[in-house]
């Protein structure tokens, strides 16, 4: 039986995605494979791993957009909220509209979305551009509404993908800001980032994912450097070396 600080388990958790090479031919690619851990109330846990080991493939299984094919999750929360870069963003629709709908997507009733909205556009800073197209967006733009949608609104769980390495310094200042005040009223976080920093200042524990398989989950501030270390030696071994 889990404790009831427990908020997420997975257990042996894989999946493989599969495309057509030929008529009767796919090839597959393994994800995640034989992922297991907890995920604690009021916690923030961070995944690191280097580019393509799974880190936002294993977000998405525990926003429930994918669903695995191996292994079996429990969550013991109401909503978990997924914070990445303009996902699920229409871009013919105005921010404003997004915003509406991501919210609704999180759960929400439209008057609380609707309610919301005047929060989401003084964090987001997006001024008049707030009634223009998403489409007509920088990255910056979009990472700034998606993280202010995912901040402003109520989640059980806060599941963050790289927004704090996009946009502006000052922005990145404001947002790391806000999910330390988050992190401080006991909200629960899983935080993806490629900055050690980062994940060392916002993190109590961390995974660590390498062609996604877990190699170890322990505290964030020996893991993060254990990891440093792996990718510098990488970098330094000579191509072809045993």
């Amino acid at each position: 039986m889990p404790t009831k600080e427990t908020c997420i388990r997975l257990e042996n958790v894989g999946l493989t995605f599969k495309s057509r090479r030929s008529f009767f031919r796919y090839s597959k690619h393994h994800a995640l494979k034989n992922i297991s851990f907890e995920l604690h109330k009021g916690e923030t846990l961070g995944i690191i791993g280097r580019n393509g080991c799974g880190k936002s493939t294993l977000l998405k299984v525990l926003s429930g957009i994918l669903k695995p094919d191996e292994g079996a999750i429990y969550n013991y929360v109401n909503y978990v909220s997924l914070q990445s870069l303009a996902t699920g963003f229409d871009g013919h629709l105005s921010g404003r509209n997004n915003a509406i709908i991501s919210a609704m997507l999180l759960g929400h009733s439209k008057e609380y979305a609707m309610s919301a909205l005047p929060s989401v556009l003084a964090f987001s800073e997006l001024a008049e551009s707030f009634e223009e197209p998403v489409k007509t967006y920088s990255s910056g733009m979009r990472s700034r509404l998606g993280f202010s949608v995912a901040m402003l609104m109520r989640a059980d769980v806060l599941l963050v993908d790289e927004t704090l390495g996009v946009g502006d310094k000052r922005f990145r200042v404001k947002a790391e800001a806000a999910i330390l005040g988050r992190i401080n009223s006991n909200q629960t976080v899983v935080f993806v980032s490629h900055s050690g920093r980062q994940v060392k200042r916002l993190c109590q524990r961390a995974v660590w994912l390498e062609q996604g398989e877990v190699v170890k989950i322990g505290e964030a501030e020996d893991l993060v450097d254990q990891y440093e270390h792996f990718v510098q030696n990488i970098k330094t071994t000579p191509r072809g070396a045993v």
